[in-house]
């Protein structure tokens, strides 16, 4: 490229990013540098403000800029109810429903011996330690219903088998206002597996 060293590495840096590549990478350095004032310096702010103000609460594993988070520091949620989810932004689109009102452990993946993570890369120690406190009545699973969420599931019910608290997962099946014509097979087998009566 014909542009400075500090222009490269942006873009270098930029293209690491999901979604990004090479060329998306370039017109948004661009676009940056065009808007230096309006977009730039306060990007260079809120960035600075991520690196040294978000830590991993200690209690569920969620960013915030506390610790504990908001979340579990809020004595109006039920602690005796824990969503268990892999990754952080599961946690963010289940607060964004506002039902939920119970508090989260986040695993930090799935297992999958396809990239070696194993049970002792995720927290699930550290729920089993959490499943054992006074007052935890019921984990609920919020894992994808992929194979390695599945597989994850199934090694977490295990290792919480010992505790005495109740183990539950999210339903699975036909979305709301959702066509039959449209979906995936596994999607209906699950929905007829988990039928109710009416």
């Amino acid at each position: 490229m014909a542009a400075g060293g500090a222009i490269d590495q942006a873009i270098q840096v930029f293209a690491r990013l999901p979604g990004l590549g090479p060329r998306s990478a370039r017109r948004l350095v661009l676009h940056l540098l065009k808007r230096r004032e309006t977009l730039l310096a306060p990007l260079i702010a809120v960035l600075s403000g991520l690196e040294n103000g978000v830590c991993v609460c200690r209690e569920c594993g969620t960013l915030d800029s506390a610790n504990p988070c908001g979340i579990c520091a809020d004595q109006g949620r039920d602690h005796g109810l824990i969503c268990v989810v892999e990754v952080v932004s599961d946690l963010w689109a289940l607060e964004r429903t506002r039902a939920f009102r119970g508090v989260y452990h986040v695993l930090g993946g799935t297992l999958s011996a396809l990239e070696g993570v194993g049970p002792d890369d995720l927290s699930i120690s550290a729920l089993v330690v959490r499943a054992c406190l006074p007052g935890v009545r019921e984990i609920i699973l919020a894992l994808n219903a992929t194979i390695d969420g599945q597989t994850t599931a199934h090694v977490v019910t295990d290792r919480l088998a010992g505790t005495g608290v109740a183990v539950s997962r999210l339903a699975q099946g036909v979305p709301l206002g959702g066509e039959l014509d449209y979906l995936d097979d596994g999607t209906l087998t699950a929905a007829l597996k988990a039928r109710r009566p009416l």
